[in-house]
């Protein structure tokens, strides 16, 4: 099996606020597996602080020897490059049979056919004018579900912000919100207390990620529901449903080691009883498509984080998944359906 690497540095139209930093580029490696005449085409983005560092994904990603099962690698504490490798090993295998990667990944569940996915807006941390604006944008777009970034502002604007927001849209668009683990227990409670009225329907790791007990006691308390994000980094998403610290599981595929490892987590979580939304981190286009993949190959998924080609200013190839009225495309071609991507420039 022959390996081949490309690194890549991929600007975004613009930088993306949130509470953990502004996120102005992505940094990865495109990768291409060839078995008997057969390519795959994987894609390894890390993102500090959910994945390894770039440098610690270079070095696993150089370890790689194309004579050896490139599947039994050893990569669990890098999950960029394992996501990498199990991509392209996924897209050589269900491209060898005949299938898109939704299919092939939901093995004897595959469904006949998945047109599209429903997808929500991401709206970046801003004042409340420019929140509001791209907010209604975004609805008069067709998207159904927002999520706004909070937690690098004051609780009170935040909230202000937040209620603004809902103001605008009314109350038929689901308002999600994304605090990136910024706030300490008792700023969560107070924003709680205050978007419980708003009609939020959850916020995306309100608390640091090792704070279980902090998000079960939310979710206890308050009529909000409570998403874990971070909280998957480098833990099993055993210990977040045993510890009864999730209304959601934000289900990334780069973050959780591959889309095989992403579908795995989705479906534990629906069995109990807890939602599964499938979303980037604001990956390129090889990791974007087949996370749509990942997303149509869960029965009747809720709208996911997966509208993200937009906020980069270029990208490694061509984007074949359109959003259309909240929605997004799904390949149906072999494979990821991108084949096309490692000849071009």
């Amino acid at each position: 099996m022959n390996v081949e690497t490309r690194e890549f540095s991929l600007p975004l139209e613009s930088p993306l606020a949130t509470a953990r930093g502004s996120v102005e580029r992505r940094d990865g490696f495109l990768l291409r597996v060839e078995d008997d005449g057969d390519v795959g085409l994987g894609e390894a983005t890390p993102l500090p602080g959910w994945t390894e560092t770039l440098a610690e994904c270079r070095d696993a990603l150089d370890e790689l020897d194309g004579e050896e099962a490139l599947d039994e690698l050893e990569l669990d504490d890098r999950p960029a490059a394992r996501h990498g490798v199990a991509l392209a090993l996924a897209d050589l295998r269900a491209s060898r049979e005949g299938r898109p990667l939704y299919r092939w990944l939901a093995g004897s569940d595959a469904p006949e056919r998945v047109e599209s996915v429903p997808v929500n807006a991401t709206v970046g941390d801003a004042p409340q004018g420019e929140t509001v604006t791209a907010a209604t944008d975004a609805a008069d777009a067709g998207f159904e579900a927002l999520k706004v970034k909070v937690g690098a502002r004051p609780v009170a604007e935040d909230c202000d912000r937040l209620r603004a927001v809902q103001d605008a849209v009314g109350p038929d668009v689901e308002l999600r919100a994304d605090a990136n683990g910024a706030w300490s227990r008792e700023q969560a409670r107070r924003a709680f207390e205050e978007l419980d009225a708003v009609g939020v329907a959850y916020v995306e790791q309100p608390l640091p990620a090792g704070d279980l007990a902090g998000l079960a006691d939310l979710r206890d308390d308050f009529a909000v529901g409570v998403a874990a994000d971070e909280s998957l980094a480098g833990r099993a998403a055993s210990e977040v449903l045993d510890a009864g610290a999730a209304d959601a599981l934000v289900c990334k595929p780069m973050a959780l080691g591959g889309p095989d490892r992403a579908v795995e987590v989705a479906r534990r979580a629906r069995e109990r009883g807890v939602a599964a939304i499938v979303t980037t981190t604001v990956d390129a286009v090889v990791a974007r498509t087949a996370a749509i993949h990942v997303a149509a190959a869960l029965p009747d998924p809720p709208a996911c984080g997966l509208a993200t080609g937009a906020l980069l200013a270029r990208d490694l190839g061509p984007d074949r998944a359109r959003v259309v009225d909240g929605a997004i495309g799904v390949p149906q071609a072999a494979g990821v359906g991108v084949a096309d991507t490692w000849g071009a420039r």
